[in-house]
């Protein structure tokens, strides 16, 4: 049976720093818009700041729905699922934001994230946690996690600022959503701090 959490301490921020894998989903007002689903990857770029809230690193190489979507209305949606061990699911729903790279917050923030930061960083996405909860996971099934994979991190690595922000120019629904709405801002913003 499933259970509502007041916040994300013990048990429920050590299982959702355990996972490898995490999604996201996000839409926007409009009836008949696009609905977002994510994956996110990569160790090191989802950190619980406190007990209602948590922060993720939004890279380059995929388009910005999410960010365009807490943009327009806030509303965003974090899922793990335990692969191993115990089943479950677990859900943060709740009012998210985007902390683009010149916000003064920026700075601040981006701390969390040092050991994966790099010139692709191109927005943190913190999200305020409005309900918490599980459900069994039964259906779920085990899959065995092997490790990271490195591509992203190599081939992003290798560029600088301003050949990330030149790649970021050119491709399509960076500056605006599949729907449309505004997405990351472009150029994209030189880092504070």
């Amino acid at each position: 049976m499933g259970k509502l959490y007041e916040r994300i301490d013990g048990r429920i921020r050590d299982f959702i720093e355990d996972q490898p894998l995490f999604f996201t989903a996000t839409a926007p007002l409009a009836g008949d818009g696009h609905i977002n689903l994510s994956p996110k990857g990569r160790a090191g770029t989802l950190v619980v700041l406190d007990e209602m809230t948590l922060a993720y690193l939004d890279f380059g190489g995929s388009g910005a729905e999410t960010v365009a979507h807490v943009r327009e209305n806030g509303r965003i949606t974090l899922m793990w699922c335990a692969f191993t061990g115990p089943p479950k699911i677990l859900r943060v729903h709740g009012q998210g934001e985007a902390v683009f790279r010149d916000d003064p917050r920026w700075a601040d923030l981006i701390t969390w994230f040092k050991d994966v930061d790099g010139p692709s960083a191109r927005a943190i996405v913190v999200v305020h946690a409005g309900r918490i909860s599980d459900s069994c996971g039964f259906a779920i099934p085990f899959m065995e996690y092997q490790e990271e994979r490195t591509q992203h991190a190599e081939y992003f690595g290798r560029k600088t600022d301003e050949e990330f922000a030149a790649y970021c120019e050119k491709k399509d629904y960076i500056g605006v959503s599949l729907d449309g709405l505004p997405a990351l801002p472009l150029p994209l913003p030189l880092r504070t701090g």
